[in-house]
């Protein structure tokens, strides 16, 4: 992977982190049109960018982080990203096995896509309009929702808006909650893929993530490029997100990822994209 393509993937990550369309499937489709060779700094790459996109959250919602007399917000997310911690760790080996599979993650978009297309119409009268409303329950609850996507292709904050709305969140206070949960979900994920995983585990070519990036002068300068990049794109995302979501709803992203889906399952089924 050149600088020039590392560059194309983090604004990828950036534009795509926090809408209902899974940041991951489309790095690896993009990746995949590249050309990109799949190794394990690539794999590594993808995961580990989006602790830009998160910083952009920070940014955005500054007052809302930095409110320390604000006990229960921070309880709040620390019981929500739980399930993720545990759940993530427990499926690791089964999640980065998928991440090479671009014809099942092509189906999830798509399935994913064909719910989008309701959710509106299902969740029509919310009860919780601000953040401060959300209990310690609710918040668990969304925690556990956020684990399907685990499974590429979901999205992550497809997966915590919808699971917000079914609890009674507004449409802007599921997907804030989802940004402020994107935090310490994605937070845990770049330290364990960066400092904790074995990436390669098994091979000759094993390495912690910190190895690999200190390994080449162009991979360090790919991934902090990648971050600012990724920093940059996704706080202008949130905002745009935020008013479009308020506006249209989500049937505008379930079409979007229905005609990607089948145009990309398309091109892989015929052997246009090996």
């Amino acid at each position: 992977m050149n600088t020039i393509q590392a560059i194309v993937i983090a604004i990828v990550e950036g534009l795509t982190e926090f809408l209902p369309i899974s940041s991951t499937a489309h790095m690896g489709f993009t990746a995949h049109l590249m050309g990109i060779k799949e190794d394990e700094f690539l794999k590594m790459y993808q995961v580990s960018i989006q602790f830009g996109a998160i910083l952009a959250v920070v940014v955005a919602y500054w007052t809302k982080f930095f409110q320390f007399k604000n006990f229960k917000f921070y309880i709040k997310l620390t019981l929500a990203v739980i399930p993720a911690l545990v759940l993530g760790k427990l499926f690791d080996e089964k999640i980065e096995a998928v991440l090479g599979n671009q014809i099942a993650i092509t189906i999830v978009l798509i399935v994913g896509g064909i719910i989008l297309l309701f959710v509106d119409s299902w969740f029509k009268n919310p009860k919780i309009v601000e953040e401060e409303q959300i209990s310690n329950k609710t918040a668990v609850t969304i925690g556990f929702f956020q684990c399907l996507a685990m499974m590429p292709g979901t999205s992550r904050s497809a997966a915590s808006i919808i699971g917000g709305m079914a609890l009674g969140l507004s449409r802007k206070a599921a997907a804030e909650f989802s940004f402020f949960l994107a935090v310490p979900t994605m937070l845990a994920v770049t330290v364990y893929s960066v400092f904790v995983k074995t990436w390669g585990e098994g091979t000759v070519h094993q390495a912690k993530g910190y190895e690999m990036i200190m390994a080449d002068k162009s991979n360090m300068i790919n991934f902090i490029l990648g971050n600012v990049i990724a920093f940059v794109v996704a706080l202008i995302a949130i905002k745009s997100f935020i008013a479009l979501l308020n506006k249209f709803g989500f049937k505008m992203w379930g079409w979007y990822r229905i005609i990607i889906g089948v145009i990309l399952l398309i091109l892989f089924l015929n052997g246009f994209i090996q």
